[in-house]
């Protein structure tokens, strides 16, 4: 993070970073009060924004690129591009939150697992157009800066960086007393990523007789926890401390709920490296069938079987619990699957081979047939 907002920069307090120095003076030509009122007064803490910049230094740190430029505390991160790499680079952005999973890692007072949510969500949709991912920016905005806290969620933001290949470049931290509680906060990252023009993927590339290969989530990921906390721990009234056997390994629901997304970015660059990728669809908010239509031609539809896989026990859970219909679980969760990629049919077994061995689990979901740019769900899900 470059600086802190609502308590300004590192360094842009009136007497420095270290508390040694007054860079700037400023007089009325009257008698000085005998108490006015400061910042600290209205909620703002300008030392513990230091702090937690302090703090993640040394993580921030270990996500640097040799293309980045500079050191944190600037007004701007620097990253130069290598223009030499490619004959029409095209740079790709994108931007996003982790949502009201947040209110469970503010119950538990867990935070080092959501900045990797932050991450894959803006990562992932950068490479599904094929680009690599070179930095990203964060934003926390909190009711109270603690400097443990918000380096806990700093170094989760660090952590996703790495997974993913790309720098930290900068970021925000602003603490609003009086608009969020003490104990609140939320996050949102924006990426930036480049690709080769003539690399860019998308449905264009998709024809008749492709197959469809699913990558497995690491489980519910970020979305769809407005109603699974509506269905669990409203209506459900359950305890995130509560251990749920078929979670395996003595898992309490509020850890498995907690579970970070999975970041594909590095390996999607590298399938799209080993095999012909004509399209990835990241498996989000609409889940399988209102993501996987994005990248469809007009003249295809998807076959997707869901007899292909089982869905985690977390899945099963929430539609028990919320008694939910099959169609708006599809549309709400990604049931299982957190990543799609379209590749020619010759390439199918490469691609499973080069994903399988960088430990993915990815299977063949199904094909691409005429159609009318639909997503067709076939089969049912494996129980039990």
């Amino acid at each position: 993070m470059t600086h802190v907002s609502e308590r300004s920069g590192a360094g842009s307090s009136p007497t420095g970073a270290g508390g040694d120095r007054q860079p700037w003076t400023a007089g009325t030509g009257r008698p000085a009060r005998k108490r006015s009122v400061s910042y600290a007064d209205a909620g703002v803490s300008i030392e513990a924004g230091d702090r937690a910049v302090e703090l993640l230094k040394s993580k921030v740190k270990q996500t640097r690129r040799p293309e980045v430029m500079g050191d944190l505390g600037g007004f701007a991160g620097l990253f130069r591009l290598d223009t030499k790499k490619y004959k029409n680079p095209i740079l790709a952005s994108s931007t996003d939150g982790v949502g009201t999973k947040l209110v469970i890692a503010q119950q538990m007072d867990i935070h080092d697992t959501v900045g990797i949510d932050l991450v894959a969500m803006v990562v992932d949709d950068l490479v599904a157009c094929g680009a690599e991912p070179l930095f990203l920016l964060d934003y926390i905005a909190t009711g109270e800066v603690v400097p443990d806290k918000v380096a806990e969620i700093g170094a989760g933001i660090a952590d996703g960086c790495r997974y993913a290949g790309c720098a930290l470049l900068g970021g925000e931290t602003a603490e609003h007393p009086g608009v969020l509680r003490p104990d609140e906060y939320d996050i949102s990252a924006t990426g930036v990523g480049v690709v080769e023009e003539s690399e860019i993927l998308s449905s264009e590339r998709v024809e008749v007789g492709d197959v469809v290969i699913a990558m497995r989530s690491s489980g519910l990921h970020s979305n769809g926890y407005s109603l699974v906390r509506h269905v669990l721990l409203g209506a459900g009234r359950m305890r995130l401390d509560v251990v749920i056997e078929d979670f395996g390994r003595q898992r309490t629901l509020g850890e498995e709920l907690l579970t970070p997304t999975k970041i594909y970015a590095q390996d999607c660059l590298k399938l799209i490296a080993e095999a012909e990728v004509r399209a990835l669809a990241h498996v989000t908010g609409g889940g399988i069938p209102g993501n996987l239509v994005r990248i469809l031609p007009e003249h295809v539809d998807a076959v997707v079987n869901r007899s292909t896989w089982k869905p985690q026990p977390i899945f099963d859970l929430v539609q028990s619990k919320g008694r939910i219909e099959d169609p708006e679980m599809e549309a709400t969760f990604n049931m299982g699957v957190g990543m799609f990629a379209i590749v020619s049919a010759e390439d199918a077994d490469r691609a499973l081979a080069t994903l399988t061995g960088r430990g993915v689990d990815a299977w063949q979901a199904g094909e691409i047939i005429e159609g009318s740019g639909n997503v067709q769900m076939i089969g049912q899900h494996t129980r039990g």
